[in-house]
């Protein structure tokens, strides 16, 4: 059975184009994924950029694009190394990254990321997701920021998503599933959408 938290699309129109990329986790080391997985999201940025209306003779429309441009690549690292880095290696299950392209009620990037999770650490995963959901994320950003003062490795968790929501105004929403019946496998979808 799926649990749904936050702003999560289930059905995209199936008339919307989109763009959807798979990963295979255990055929290398993370540390060797990191430079792919930038490369991946910027990839999925230019991708994304083809779709927006730009006409030159509209002021401020080449700074649109750039800033859209640094928000999709931004948002699409951020999820896609947290789902490289958040993955449960031992089901061999595969990585997916994708895009999709919504134009109503604005121009709207839906990033999202699949990864399968340690069944051990699904139930504090949702605490956290419902945590972030029901904090200001202005209060959010200033409490992580003097946490990763005073304990380095503990400060910049969650740093990515609440970026997100303070700096870029995503809707985000994640989607627990058990994809196979009677396995032990969960997978959770995160999702970010951000109007360009």
């Amino acid at each position: 059975m799926s649990q749904l938290y936050g702003e999560f699309i289930e059905k995209f129109p199936p008339e919307n184009d989109s763009l959807e990329i798979t990963f295979t986790p255990s055929s290398r080391p993370i540390k060797q994924r990191w430079r792919n997985n930038r490369l991946s999201a910027y990839f999925v940025a230019d991708y994304f950029i083809t779709f927006l209306p730009f006409e030159e003779e509209i002021p401020g429309q080449e700074k649109r694009i750039r800033d859209s441009k640094g928000a999709v690549s931004y948002v699409a690292n951020e999820l896609l190394e947290n789902a490289m880095k958040f993955n449960n290696n031992e089901f061999n299950q595969k990585i997916k990254f994708g895009i999709q392209f919504l134009d109503k009620p604005a121009v709207t990037a839906a990033i999202y990321t699949t990864n399968t999770v340690d069944p051990k650490i699904v139930g504090s995963f949702k605490a956290y997701v419902q945590h972030l959901l029901d904090s200001d994320p202005s209060e959010l950003y200033l409490q992580q920021v003097e946490k990763s003062l005073t304990d380095p490795g503990e400060g910049s968790s969650g740093l990515g998503l609440i970026t997100m929501l303070n700096d870029y105004s995503a809707k985000l929403g994640w989607k627990f599933d058990h994809p196979i019946a009677q396995s032990d496998i969960i997978t959770v979808t995160t999702m970010a959408q951000i109007a360009v």
